[in-house]
């Protein structure tokens, strides 16, 4: 990707992306492609295509957070063409206008949906048993709604005002972002809207953090009450949530907190930066934190797995989790050995005494 620096007595072109670089990211998307695609297409069989006997509202936003990555995995042949076809003006028309804005769509659902698994849970343990009005499967499917609404409303905005103003203009020779197309006009809006991207990400980092350090809180007072009473049923079961909810952190942290660490400091830094190393330094960083959360897409299956015993027993491991659970308790219902044995003692006992009894008996008849 080249830039025009001024120097003052001239202009330099600065190449942002070394064309060595396409076939690894090329490679790279496709291979995360694949993957994505298998994953998600499972996932979305299983929750859209199979009857569910039960629906809460946690599975109802497993499947929002289950149809955003499928569709961001459908997203990703357009960037894998738009690397592949870096001199193509209209593949990057295309990929600009329809693919970058239907890729960021479907990753901020996934942050948000990820949000709201997270908050349900934590709901679920501090109050378990009633149902908060936020826990309603109702409600989930309006927080749902008014959650794509709201992003598809901003992704049409863009996407209005770049078909508009963009569309058509002859890209700069070499170059390979998006960035280069952006007009006045779709600059000030991809501002804007990185402004408010960066917000929710704040938010749901922020809430995820504190929702996990109560979980933690609440287990360890629960260990605290339960110290002089050795029923340990429900420290168990915290002890569960309190790693689900450290998997769905590490994921999120993972994919989306180095990204967001350098994207809009990329956005709104890099027309200062003069400086043709820096500008080289920002765009690696930028695409590699990009590939990095694309990674989410092939990570939120072992969200699935973790949250959902519905999902888990579509996998066909509701076989052996009753094989073992009736294992368990044939084990706990059997008396332990040292019953057997005095059973069996009194076994013995019991028939000899009945064989003497009935020696006895015979003999008393004989006499008789």
């Amino acid at each position: 990707m080249n830039y025009t620096v001024g120097n003052g007595s001239g202009s330099a072109s600065c190449n942002l992306m070394e064309v060595s670089t396409y076939p690894f990211f090329t490679v790279t998307y496709s291979l995360v492609f694949l993957m994505g695609l298998v994953l998600n297409g499972f996932t979305v069989r299983v929750y859209f295509c199979r009857a569910q006997r039960h629906q809460s509202s946690v599975t109802v936003y497993l499947q929002n957070l289950a149809a955003a990555d499928f569709f961001l995995s459908l997203c990703l042949p357009l960037r894998i063409a738009n690397y592949a076809t870096h001199n193509s003006a209209l593949m990057r028309h295309v990929y600009c206008s329809f693919g970058a804005t239907a890729f960021y769509l479907n990753m901020y659902a996934s942050i948000l949906f990820m949000d709201y698994i997270a908050a349900n849970r934590y709901l679920k343990i501090v109050r378990p048993l009633e149902t908060h009005a936020l826990q309603t499967v109702r409600a989930a499917h309006y927080i749902s709604m008014a959650t794509w609404v709201t992003l598809l409303a901003l992704s049409s905005a863009y996407l209005t005002v770049s078909l508009l103003t963009t569309w058509g203009t002859d890209p700069i020779p070499g170059t390979m972002g998006c960035d280069a197309l952006h007009s006045p006009q779709l600059l000030l809006l991809y501002k804007i809207i990185h402004s408010f991207s960066a917000a929710i990400f704040l938010f749901v980092l922020f809430s995820l953090l504190f929702l996990y350090w109560a979980t933690i809180r609440r287990l360890r007072q629960v260990q605290l009450n339960q110290q002089n009473h050795p029923s340990c049923g429900s420290s168990r079961k915290l002890s569960s949530s309190k790693r689900n909810m450290l998997v769905l952190v590490a994921v999120f942290c993972v994919c989306f907190v180095p990204y967001h660490l350098v994207r809009l400091p990329y956005a709104f830094l890099q027309p200062f930066l003069h400086r043709c190393v820096w500008k080289q330094a920002f765009y690696y960083l930028k695409e590699l934190t990009v590939l990095l959360s694309v990674l989410n897409a092939c990570l939120d299956p072992l969200i699935y797995f973790i949250f959902c015993k519905a999902f888990r027993a579509q996998l066909g491991l509701k076989i052996v989790f009753s094989k073992t659970t009736t294992t368990a308790q044939q084990d706990s219902t059997a008396p332990p050995p040292e019953a057997r044995r005095i059973s069996q003692g009194n076994l013995t006992t019991l028939t000899h005494t009945q064989t003497r009894t009935s020696f006895s008996m015979s003999r008393r008849g004989s006499v008789i």
